[in-house]
């Protein structure tokens, strides 16, 4: 198969490709996801997804204390090098509640030494939702520090990634960020972040969608979870997905191909986070990112979405 064609990130002059690797698992992070990775494990995946046409790698400096990193760092080290044509995209954590300036030139230079890659392409200001807007916001704080980064050139372009679609907003209003990085909220089950995507439109800010199986229950065919987007999921929002498998198996696929499908589809994304935590699960994930499915098929899941109320971020507004 041939490699699909790189996409513009926004208006960075990055390309990316359709599928970007997701870093979390990486680290090995069972209370997530449900196993542990051993380090040789997760850089032989790294190295096979450098071999493979996923060209765009996503972690954070938080993920696993940082082991993430390491571990994409320590397989393209052993891989001779980044290839030219691959992103690797990191994110600035805060620690122990601290996110001041300081904390985020900390994560930076974190983030360079375990990478090995100097500017770093692409770092997004991570979670902020869970932080004071006020305090991140204004002098000293972590978007002041990320600017910053970006002005004296440890980092070519920064970015956003966060999921609560209101406060995800509020940032994004302040016109510093290139990139958008939303999750959970723009899947076959939820589009929470409908205006938000308006936005980043009107802003020309590039947008990248993650977490499109809700955190696994999409792409679980047993129908045993009950949890998405890492709360318990409604009734109804349980009776909408087994609906949606059922239409997905007349279709001769699955639920999770088809989710990430409804992503890579989407004019929207630059590109769709996906967590794969063996190699050979790359080629199955490339395979359903450029699944053929009919109109009539779209059309019988828009009819299951669960209304707005279900969705994680159901109000107007906080």
């Amino acid at each position: 198969m041939t490699p699909a064609p790189l996409r513009p990130l926004g208006s960075t002059g990055l390309l990316v490709s359709p599928v970007t690797l997701g870093g979390a698992p990486l680290g090995s992070m069972p209370e997530n996801f449900g196993h542990e990775v051993a380090e040789a494990d997760a850089v032989a995946l790294v190295e096979q997804v450098l071999r493979s046409g996923i060209r765009t790698i996503d972690t954070a400096n938080g993920y696993s204390d940082g082991r993430s990193e390491s571990r994409i760092g320590r397989a393209i080290d052993e891989f001779g090098g980044l290839p030219d044509d691959v992103t690797v995209i990191t994110k600035v954590d805060a620690r122990d509640g601290d996110y001041s300036e300081q904390r985020v030139r900390r994560s930076i230079a974190e983030s360079v030494e375990r990478l090995g890659i100097a500017p770093l392409p692409l770092v997004h200001l991570h979670d902020p939702e869970f932080h004071d807007f006020a305090e991140l916001t204004g002098p000293g704080g972590a978007v002041e520090a990320l600017v910053a980064a970006r002005d004296r050139g440890e980092v070519q372009h920064i970015g956003l990634a966060g999921g609560d679609v209101h406060e995800m907003r509020r940032y994004l209003d302040l016109g510093v960020f290139e990139v958008l990085l939303v999750h959970n909220r723009w899947t076959v089950v939820d589009r929470s972040a409908g205006p938000l995507l308006d936005r980043a439109a009107e802003l020309g800010v590039g947008v990248v969608n993650a977490a499109v199986l809700g955190g696994g229950i999409l792409a679980d065919e047993s129908g045993r979870s009950t949890t998405y987007g890492y709360r318990p999921a409604s009734p109804d929002t349980l009776r909408s997905i087994a609906r949606m498998r059922e239409v997905c198996r007349d279709h001769g696929t699955t639920l999770a191909a088809a989710a990430l499908r409804f992503s890579t589809r989407d004019p929207r994304f630059a590109s769709t986070v996906v967590g794969i935590g063996r190699p050979e699960r790359i080629r199955p994930t490339l395979d359903a990112a450029d699944l053929d499915l009919p109109d009539s098929f779209w059309a019988a899941i828009e009819d299951l979405v669960p209304a707005r109320e279900h969705w994680l971020d159901s109000t107007d507004a906080h």
